[in-house]
């Protein structure tokens, strides 16, 4: 079926018929050409442009009002007993209880909610909600990052006059703030508007101290209780001992008096384990070593002079800059000298004599630092001049093992407390040098340039995560160390096995070294011995020291020119 649709219009809605017509061209305006105008016309060149259909914007940067945030502390109180009822009274406490254990209504409520409470405990039993159930699954082996560092935070000395930080300590719960000891140990340059001030600092606020500490002389050494967060102890550059507690505010509780302490800077104060938790000693190049309770610093508890030849003179004593102590070993610690000797000595000796027990001898400058290995308490770790050396016990000759000598003085060392292999170093150059003995002993594992200034000190936080280096410009760098250099490895205890085994080869090493060197000595002595008699009157081999300090000498600047030929 067709579909059709008629569509109608008036005539009279189409407008005027149009008649069309065929007629020859008519010329109707003719304008002739003006030349004149041809001086005014402006020919223009043709150009592209680009328009943007959408509005235009413009990018703002706005900093927002810092905002400062406060600690406070809040004390909260036993509550819910009746107002007659005082919970501090024991016997009120234990009358109410038992007058409520009596009450029907509550013996009720017991039985009530014991049923849900039996539910509870049986719906647990039935479905360990903490099991794993993929714990016999493959791991994925974890990425191995490379070794490195970054700057977390830098605390600047806010005084005009810029001192060194001379000392570091971590705040033993957590390890959130950061306690630095402040000093000029340049006599000559020390000015008398120079601010004695050392500062307690939060790892999260760089711009202000948390708390500042006001000694009577610059601190040297700070070092926080490990039993008691709030309990700080110090050594000043005049000798004296302070004592602080951060609850009483900035002014030391206790200060040794002057007669009574050391008559030099105090470079290293640590705390020792007793059952008060307030005993420490320090150490001064004056040549002493002074045992102290903070609860009464008037006087010293101990004294022990460090006189090699066991006679306690003080002229011939030999000053302290470093000092170790190892709490598995209560009655040893070592010190470090101002001459490069190492004393091993015992505090619970019969007599002054025995107190000494023997000394290592290896380097030509100030022991700076000096640790024992966490992990083998027989190795430790010292520095001084332009090496890094790992000693043992048994071996009093030389160390087992040392880094070859840098071009700048080393200042601060200590080893990792969660790997073994580990330690880092610090030197006058601003480098921080990390190395792990275990994988490479020539070269360090990471070498990072924290600043333009020396270093001189140098702290790691407990984890081994956090490192702070102290500057000579009153800068204390935070530097966050990698996963791989501050975290256990998987195949840890074959580390650690290795890691033994490496200290007792070399220390087997060196006691044949030793046993060999003995045996030449005495070949030649026997030698000498009988060309003297032969030949009668004849001077003594043997070099005196004048001229064996002038073949290590000459052996030094042999070694160094070598060193800047092979960089």
């Amino acid at each position: 079926m067709e579909i059709v649709h008629v569509y109608t219009k008036l005539r009279s809605d189409f407008g005027r018929q149009c008649l069309f017509s065929d007629r020859p061209a008519q010329l109707l305006v003719d304008v002739p050409a003006d030349p004149s105008l041809a001086s005014r016309f402006t020919q223009k060149d043709r150009r592209d442009q680009g328009l943007q259909a959408c509005r235009d914007m413009s990018e703002h940067q706005v900093n927002t009002k810092r905002f400062e945030s406060d600690s406070r502390g809040l004390n909260h109180e036993e509550g819910g007993w009746p107002k007659d009822v005082n919970h501090q009274e024991m016997e009120q406490t234990i009358r109410f209880r038992k007058k409520v254990e009596k009450d029907e209504s509550y013996i009720n409520s017991i039985l009530q909610l014991g049923s849900v409470m039996e539910h509870c405990i049986r719906q647990n039993n039935a479905v360990d909600i903490y099991q794993d159930c993929f714990e016999d699954g493959e791991k994925l082996e974890e990425h191995q990052e490379p070794p490195s560092a970054k700057t977390i935070n830098v605390f600047r000395d806010p005084n005009e006059l810029k001192r060194t930080v001379t000392g570091l300590s971590w705040h033993p719960d957590g390890g959130e703030k950061l306690a630095a000891a402040y000093s000029c140990l340049e006599f000559q340059k020390t000015s008398r508007d120079i601010s004695l001030d050392s500062y307690i600092w939060d790892i999260e606020n760089p711009n202000r101290p948390e708390l500042s500490l006001k000694p009577t002389s610059p601190l040297v050494c700070l070092e926080y209780n490990p039993k008691d967060s709030h309990s700080l102890v110090g050594g000043s550059y005049n000798g004296q001992i302070a004592y602080w507690d951060t609850r009483r505010g900035s002014q030391p509780v206790e200060t040794s008096s002057v007669e009574h302490s050391h008559r030099d800077p105090v470079y290293k104060i640590i705390w020792l384990q007793s059952k008060t938790g307030t005993d420490t000693f320090s150490a001064s190049t004056d040549g002493q070593v002074l045992w102290w309770d903070v609860r009464k610093l008037s006087e010293p508890t101990d004294r022990l002079v460090l006189d090699p030849s066991r006679e306690g003179n003080p002229e011939q004593a030999l000053g302290a800059i470093s000092l170790d102590f190892e709490s598995t070993m209560p009655t040893k610690f070592m010190v470090g000298t101002e001459q490069g000797l190492v004393v091993s000595c015992n505090r619970k000796a019969k007599t002054p004599a025995e107190k000494i027990v023997c000394t290592y001898d290896g380097h030509h400058g100030p022991v700076y630092a000096l640790q024992r290995n966490p992990f083998f308490p027989k190795n430790f770790l010292t520095v001084g001049d332009w090496t890094a050396r790992i000693w043992s016990e048994d071996i009093k000759e030389s160390s087992i093992m040392w880094t070859k000598y840098q071009m700048s003085y080393l200042m601060d060392a200590c080893w990792s407390p969660v790997r073994p292999s580990v330690f880092f170093t610090v030197k006058m150059d601003g480098m921080l040098d990390i190395w792990d003995i275990l994988f490479k002993q020539n070269d360090p594992t990471l070498s990072l340039k924290v600043c333009d200034e020396a270093l001189y000190s140098l702290r790691l936080q407990d984890n081994g995560r956090l490192v702070a280096c102290g500057s000579q410009l009153g800068e204390a760098t935070l530097l966050k160390i990698s996963s791989g250099l501050s975290s256990l490895q998987k195949n840890e205890k074959s580390l650690l096995a290795a890691m033994s085994q490496m200290f007792e080869r070399e220390t087997k090493r060196e006691k044949i070294l030793e046993a060999r060197q003995r045996e030449m000595r005495l070949k030649e002595r026997s030698r000498s011995e009988q060309s003297r008699s032969e030949e009668g009157g004849r001077e003594d081999v043997d070099q005196s020291p004048l001229q064996l300090m002038a073949r290590a000498e000459e052996d030094f600047y042999v070694l160094t020119e070598t060193e800047m030929k092979r960089n």
